[in-house]
């Protein structure tokens, strides 16, 4: 039986064009790009492309493009140079973002406070989204960074980046405003120009492209400073020798990304929607997480937890079945700590360890969608069963 495979949110199989894409920057064009005779150039030319198109897609241009490794090194790039850029200028040291942010944001948020930054933590509601005036509150003339996620990788909350920019800007116009897009992309509108903020991350493989890529948008004129040194490469912002197959891939992901986004997110929210309503119909106690509003929710999310049943449990029985899902960010699995995005929703400690997180994706099809349906009731009544809660 054919393996089920519904965690998106963590990566997905790169597109076998996007593969097409790649592979002649493997084989043919395999040159040293800051090299001046011909085999450099031939790779120069690749990512001087990718680059454009990427600027093209985000509305934007090329030279506010820098290809790094992925979007934890583009969240950390982003608040750590602009955070450091500002102080430099002497605009303060105080960052805001929100408690349920990703890792690559928070922990260095954590870093930066241990080299004399502030920092504020904004809270969210029971669904996830942001307290807006308690951003309002905690913008001072000494902020010098706001960072808030386009769209929660665990509950699938998609924030209001446009009226939380607004409202960090009018506070103080020196603000520099950052958004981990990285769920996002493809999913919702990430122009940053009509969302109103000076960095954006990226990641490729989240879009069906290669592991290991991605970018951070930096606005023209935005206080930043690089944080990998040695060479010149990317206009001195991000030293090393570029990765020309992944930066090619993550152009044409994005491309199709973009290009497909009606189909893939309407394919999507179809799948996700079989899940929200049919898993609380078939297993009591399943208490769904994120927000009720589909609209306001990525369209590939569904998560939910489960009284009286350990979500660990729950994964190992699901792999065993042939289907792979997740107990929240994939970059935690396996922590004994419950989700942190879960804790600052309000949800207790208990039925936040019972987590479960499917995301759906292009391929995704409606019998496999059943097949979770017939298989995860019994899962859950067994487990409960085991343990004594019927």
């Amino acid at each position: 039986m054919a393996r089920v495979y519904l965690d998106h949110a963590a990566t997905t199989k790169p597109d076998p064009r996007v593969i097409a894409a790649m592979l002649p920057m493997l084989e043919t064009y395999w040159g040293n790009p800051s090299s001046i005779y011909l085999e450099g150039q031939e790779a120069r030319r690749a990512i001087d492309a990718a680059r454009k198109l990427c600027a093209d897609l985000l509305g934007g241009a090329p030279k506010e493009i820098v290809f790094t490794g992925g979007g934890t090194e583009s969240d950390n790039a982003a608040i750590r140079g602009a955070a450091l850029a500002q102080r430099e200028r002497g605009r303060g040291n105080h960052i805001v973002t929100s408690a349920i942010e990703h890792h690559a944001v928070l922990h260095t948020v954590e870093q930066l406070e241990h080299e004399g930054f502030r920092a504020t933590y904004l809270p969210v509601d029971g669904e996830g989204f942001l307290d807006l005036a308690a951003l309002e509150g905690a913008v001072t003339p000494e902020t010098t960074v706001v960072s808030v996620m386009a769209a929660n990788n665990e509950v699938g909350t998609i924030q209001a980046i446009a009226e939380i920019s607004r409202i960090a800007k009018a506070k103080n116009p020196r603000v520099v405003v950052h958004t981990d897009a990285v769920q996002g992309a493809g999913a919702m509108e990430i122009t940053p120009a009509k969302l109103g903020v000076d960095l954006l991350s990226i990641a490729a493989h989240k879009l069906y492209g290669p592991k290991g890529v991605g970018l951070l948008y930096i606005k023209n004129r935005t206080p930043w400073q690089p944080m990998l040194l040695g060479g010149s490469q990317e206009k001195e912002r991000r030293a090393g020798t570029e990765n020309v197959a992944g930066i090619v891939g993550l152009a044409t992901a994005m491309k199709l990304a973009w290009d497909e986004a009606p189909a893939r997110n309407a394919h999507a929210a179809t799948m996700r929607d079989r899940l929200l309503f049919g898993i609380p119909e078939r297993i009591p106690d399943t208490v769904i997480t994120g927000p009720q509003d589909r609209q306001r929710r990525l369209a590939n999310n569904f998560s939910c937890c489960f009284r009286n049943v350990e979500g660990e449990s729950v994964l190992l029985a699901l792999d065993m079945a042939d289907i792979a899902a997740s107990s929240g960010s994939a970059c935690t699995t396996g922590a004994l700590e419950p989700s942190h995005v879960l804790t600052a929703m309000g949800i207790d400690s208990d039925l936040a360890h019972a987590s479960l997180r499917l995301t759906v994706g292009k391929d995704t099809s409606a019998p496999q969608i059943d097949r979770v349906l017939e298989t995860l009731p019994a899962i859950v009544e067994r487990l409960r069963s085991l343990a004594g809660n019927r």
